[in-house]
């Protein structure tokens, strides 16, 4: 198949794009073209994401038989692809930041076609709202795409260029002092690569909706911090308030509640995850040796 992958150049985008070339499907990737990726041998298109006339000036006339979209973030980003995009199958990488999350949090917890639909763009409200549009814009402003959009929690990686699970990590090893104001609570993720292979899949089947995709299991950041410090000897140094420590010493994961992603449709699709504890603690080891280079 001839398929387009817009953004997807880094973390979970990278593996995607190798298990579609692996299946034999024809690729080319969309972006802005300002940083070299690892597929210099694909075909390129330069667009801007957000811009509705460079889209409309790079894809009109062209024609794909699926489309992963990386870059949608707001109802206006939806608007300004699909509005001139011709594809057989869009699929959309979303996020369970749209929740309000919980243990077991299942797909039905936000349904896009019961959400009031707002047209903003992506500096308008928090990104779980702004996401939200982006799945409303999809199901209930473009009905006629055969269209999936795929929910994903936190993805992780010796690569994750957000660094946030290797803040953690970071601030144990080198002792310094973090503020985390959800050190108990239980967090779902996914490894990219996993996350890249999931999406992948979804070229190759006509499932309609939403879906999460998540490694089983969760992890609090209390268990990472307990592994770090028997691993390395460090002290968890934690802050007793946001104003005691500097603006980069609050951890990233604040705000998160106790929360678990459930994953029965995507297994009725076919698609078993890993367990989160058969690869976090190796990834971890990988954190720790980084940190301790950067001493």
């Amino acid at each position: 198949m001839n398929i387009l992958v817009i953004g997807g150049t880094r973390l979970m985008g990278m593996p995607c794009i190798r298990a579609l070339l692996e299946k034999g499907h024809q690729v080319t990737i969309a972006n802005r073209g300002l940083t070299k990726d690892p597929f210099l041998h694909l075909p390129h298109i330069i667009l801007e994401r957000t811009d509705a006339d460079s889209i409309k000036k790079a894809l009109d006339g062209k024609y794909f038989d699926v489309v992963f979209d990386h870059l949608a973030y707001c109802s206006n980003d939806v608007r300004a692809l699909l509005s001139t995009l011709s594809c057989g199958r869009y699929v959309m990488i979303s996020t369970t930041s749209l929740y309000d999350k919980h243990m077991e949090t299942v797909e039905e917890d936000f349904d896009p076609l019961q959400y009031p639909l707002k047209w903003c763009s992506r500096g308008d409200y928090p990104y779980g709202e702004i996401k939200r549009s982006a799945e409303c814009a999809l199901f209930q402003a473009y009905p006629e795409f055969n269209a999936a959009a795929i929910r994903f929690p936190f993805v992780i990686s010796r690569d994750d260029y957000t660094k946030r699970l290797y803040f953690y990590v970071r601030h144990i090893v080198q002792g310094k002092a973090m503020y985390v104001d959800n050190f108990d609570a239980p967090m779902g993720f996914i490894h990219a690569e996993e996350a890249g292979r999931f999406l992948a899949s979804f070229a190759e089947n006509d499932f309609r909706g939403v879906v999460n995709g998540a490694n089983f299991g969760t992890i609090s950041i209390k268990e990472v911090a307990d592994y770090v410090a028997e691993k390395t000897g460090k002290q968890v140094i934690l802050a007793e308030s946001a104003d005691a420590v500097e603006a980069e010493d609050i951890a990233p994961y604040n705000g998160e509640p106790a929360y678990s992603i459930a994953t029965k449709r995507a297994e009725s699709l076919g698609f078993s995850f890993r367990r989160l504890d058969s690869y976090i603690y190796e990834l971890l080891d990988e954190y720790i040796a980084m940190a301790e280079a950067e001493r």
